[in-house]
């Protein structure tokens, strides 16, 4: 397979790939963050006790979980536009990607409240914090040290995901293949170099993820 493998196109586009993955990088940062805000948005709405903001929670949760991203994206684009919302393609595939990671993240954040002792929430009850400073203070920090590894996970299907972004063009690193296979017809040198940048930040976060627990493990001792 080698022999056919053309690495010259591939160090000729590298410009482009390179490009690519700080593209993806950033846009996984910002899908992270913004994943975050809207998942403990969701997660503190799920579990208010407020029948409306429960019910708008649950709605949004399920909704984003049932269908997929790609579905997602597509009713943004299109559907943005005629509603008279112009927004561009990568503010558009920023707000797909924040808003179907932000339902996991809620999940996620709600079994790590869910491991939290009773105890210590009634403590700060009788220490007189209302519920902002009972969420702000006990609840979510450990919440996010109980749930860092799962979170971490989920960071690292985002950065997967982003890739459905190419389809709208948006530049990243799926679209980078997209360009090199376009103008050579090389699908194999273009994905391959695609899918090891890829694998390059997997390992990049999965590394990441054995920190954060070799970190919390240490703490937690």
């Amino acid at each position: 397979m080698l022999e056919y493998f053309n690495f010259r196109i591939i160090w000729e586009y590298m410009p482009l790939f390179l490009d690519g993955l700080v593209q993806t990088s950033w846009i996984s940062l910002v899908g992270i963050i913004g994943s975050l805000i809207i998942g403990m948005i969701a997660c503190a709405c799920r579990i208010s006790g407020i029948k409306a903001l429960v019910a708008i929670s649950v709605v949004y949760i399920e909704v984003i979980r049932s269908t997929p991203l790609l579905v997602q994206l597509y009713f943004l684009y299109f559907g943005l536009p005629s509603l008279g919302f112009q927004v561009n393609e990568l503010n558009t595939g920023l707000v797909a990607l924040s808003c179907n990671s932000g339902a996991y993240v809620a999940e996620i954040l709600r079994s790590g409240i869910k491991g939290i002792p009773v105890g210590q929430v009634e403590a700060a009850m009788g220490q007189g914090f209302n519920i902002v400073q009972r969420f702000g203070y006990i609840i979510l920090p450990q919440a996010l040290a109980n749930t860092m590894p799962s979170m971490l996970g989920q960071a690292i299907v985002l950065v997967k995901d982003s890739a459905v972004l190419s389809l709208i063009s948006v530049m990243e690193l799926t679209r980078a293949g997209q360009l090199l296979n376009s103008e050579r017809f090389m699908p194999t040198e273009a994905f391959f170099t695609v899918a090891a940048f890829y694998l390059f930040l997997y390992y990049l976060l999965k590394g990441a993820t054995k920190l954060f627990q070799r970190r919390l493990t240490f703490r937690s001792a």
